[in-house]
């Protein structure tokens, strides 16, 4: 059984395919240090909710939110998400549609 978050409610698909809602029993068993956003927001527990945090953070994130969640998912997941930001002496294809 797969775990996803979709917006601060994460849910689990079965082997079906379907999706059942986490319990607050089940949420509360994952430790605080497995969070990025505040409140127990944007579960991190492993590498599949953590790439689903910065996709939730990113369509509904603050830029502040966005800053801590990527923060702590890179803190974790060293990998995760780096392809996204360009590094200096990494040569990058410039996309026009992603700046406006």
């Amino acid at each position: 059984m797969g775990i996803i978050t979709t917006g601060s409610a994460p849910k689990a698909l079965d082997g079906g395919g379907k999706v059942a809602k986490l319990t607050a029993k089940a949420r509360k068993k994952i430790p605080g240090k497995d969070f990025a956003g505040p409140d127990r927001s944007y579960p991190i527990e492993d590498a599949s909710h953590a790439r689903n945090a910065l996709a939730r953070v990113s369509q509904h994130g603050s830029p502040a939110l966005k800053a801590k969640v990527r923060a702590k998912v890179h803190a974790k997941y060293p990998g995760i998400g780096e392809t996204a930001h360009h590094h200096p002496g990494q040569k990058h294809a410039h996309h026009p549609a992603h700046h406006g």
